[in-house]
């Protein structure tokens, strides 16, 4: 089984250029949904242990969104949006605007926000993984979409408790999303993808780099 002491140089290249690819298709594909031009900061990919995921963050309290889905077929892998409150509620009221309009009742529901939280992180997800499929050339199914709103530390400690028993190793990409004329309105997303060990091995010698 692969562990992080295991890499060499050229496999943690490859790995990161997939989040780049990954990244660089759910920007695309936001930008479609939303309709408006997504600029995207050059994304930052490493490969960290799973345990060690909350080291790659902010302060532990702060409050922040969630969107799971789980992908089964020949990469099965777990992947996870997570963002800040305040961005998540930028990208809500983004959508809800390009679907509604300025109709937007004040007192939205928590569960019409949540569906619509939900839309944008399965489509995001959803791109970053047809990208991954696309680049070696696998078949995926995908999980019907969670969400979840908690403390920074407690959604990595529920991460890190339920997906640490498939593998112990994350792909984290960052990035900054900046949204043409919403005000300067900008957010930030982390991407973490977790994929099952067979994948990992799956993925490097597709990439020809095991």
């Amino acid at each position: 089984m692969l562990d992080l002491s295991s890499f060499n140089y050229l496999q943690l290249d490859a790995i990161r250029e997939v989040g780049n690819i990954g990244t660089g298709n759910a920007a695309t594909a936001l930008s479609k949904l939303l309709g408006r031009m997504i600029d995207m900061d050059v994304p930052k990919a490493e490969l960290v242990s799973i345990y060690e995921l909350a080291e790659h963050y902010g302060d532990p309290t702060e409050l922040i969104a969630a969107v799971f889905v789980r992908s089964l077929g020949d990469f099965g892998c777990s992947l996870i949006f997570i963002q800040k409150e305040e961005d998540a509620r930028m990208m809500v009221d983004l959508l809800l605007r390009q679907q509604f309009g300025d109709a937007i009742p004040p007192d939205l529901p928590q569960e019409i926000s949540d569906s619509a939280l939900t839309e944008v992180g399965n489509i995001i997800l959803s791109s970053f993984l047809n990208a991954i499929n696309l680049l070696i050339g696998t078949e995926h199914q995908i999980s019907v979409p969670g969400v979840a709103h908690d403390m920074l530390s407690s959604i990595l400690d529920v991460v890190a408790s339920i997906f640490g028993q498939m593998g112990e190793m994350a792909l984290v990409v960052n990035t900054e999303l900046r949204v043409e004329g919403a005000d300067g309105a900008a957010g930030s997303g982390n991407i973490i993808m977790l994929p099952d060990p067979d994948a990992l091995e799956l993925l490097l010698r597709k990439l020809q780099v095991l």
